[in-house]
């Protein structure tokens, strides 16, 4: 755990060879980061800007392209894995994740038999088999759980879909018959970003909503008290300047949840950030925020539903970006 009274974790949002072997293991002995999370599109700045993958493609001849990219993606996850093992082993989460193909997210029978064949093939009980959350999602996360498969639900940015992933995830620990380890991983700053601009020309206090619709997620999770499951919050680094660096950090510091964030944003939080809980926030404070931006003319849902369309094009197109280079 970064901070061990509140039981709140960082993981490292970022996955590449050559950090793997070097910073990675020095964060994780400095007690900075005790997990890591990757995406298609993390991926894809990894396989296509660095050159530490170059002579593994080289190595794996005439095959297909999704083929490829899991037998590089796999690596990678199973190295992770091992340098995390010795946390893992210690209770202290040592989890990393790996997200099933993207073009499955509304296709749960394909999700699921590829979710369970990543964790069989990478063979190591610490990896996290990430899965939109989608209705075909939300069936998905079911069946894997069921199984004692840890979850990593993710692109969730309303209470609806993190009320579905804790559903999902209540159901599969019941029929696993015991404790299931699972992060609803809920979309922050991608919410002020798509709104500040227009908030501000109406006079409404910016980089505010990603923050409070978050800590309504956060408390519908841990109002819950699925048995494993905790609140991850994502997408945290800072585009805006006028931010600290470690604003999404700490400003969603809460008990029993994890952040996972860019290297940069992890090293600025460590070395500057406030240490203290930031959440719960009271109800009354975020309502009072959300009827402004309503009265302005705003539809909050309309929006988190447009980032939840963007986030799944977004996860293809780098899928499809990845499929091509290979």
């Amino acid at each position: 755990m970064y901070k061990e009274d509140l039981k709140f974790s960082l993981w490292a949002d970022f996955i590449e060879r050559d950090y793997l072997d070097n910073e990675f293991k020095e964060l994780i002995e400095k007690k900075i980061i005790n997990g890591a999370t990757s995406n298609p599109a993390i991926f894809k700045n990894a396989i296509l800007n660095s050159d530490a993958y170059i002579k593994q493609l080289a190595s794996l001849g005439n095959i297909a392209a999704k083929e490829k990219y899991e037998a590089v993606a796999i690596y990678d996850i199973a190295k992770a894995a091992d340098i995390l093992k010795p946390l893992y082993d210690a209770g202290d989460d040592g989890y990393v994740s790996i997200e099933v193909d993207p073009f499955y997210c509304d296709d749960a029978e394909a999700t699921i038999v590829e979710g369970k064949r990543l964790y069989k093939t990478i063979n190591r009980e610490n990896v996290m088999i990430k899965v939109p959350a989608t209705e075909a999602g939300y069936e998905a996360m079911e069946a894997l759980s069921a199984e004692g498969i840890a979850v990593n639900a993710t692109l969730v940015f309303k209470k609806s879909q993190a009320l579905s992933c804790l559903e999902a995830f209540k159901k599969g620990t019941q029929k696993y018959g015991k404790k299931v380890d699972t992060v609803i991983s809920i979309f922050v700053s991608r919410v002020d970003r798509a709104l500040d601009k227009e908030l501000i020309e109406k006079n409404i206090e910016p980089a505010l909503c990603g923050i409070y619709n978050s800590a309504l997620v956060y408390d519908a999770i841990e109002a819950a008290k699925v048995p494993g499951c905790r609140a991850l919050f994502a997408s945290t680094g800072v585009k805006d300047e006028t931010l600290e660096p470690h604003y999404y950090v700490e400003k969603l510091l809460a008990y029993n949840s994890v952040n996972t964030a860019p290297i940069d944003t992890i090293k600025a939080f460590d070395a500057n950030g406030k240490k203290e809980a930031a959440l719960p926030i009271a109800a009354d404070v975020i309502e009072a925020h959300m009827q402004k931006v309503a009265a302005a003319g705003i539809d909050i849902d309309a929006v988190l539903q447009k980032l939840i369309d963007d986030g799944l094009q977004a996860f293809k197109e780098a899928f499809e970006d990845i499929m091509e280079a290979l």
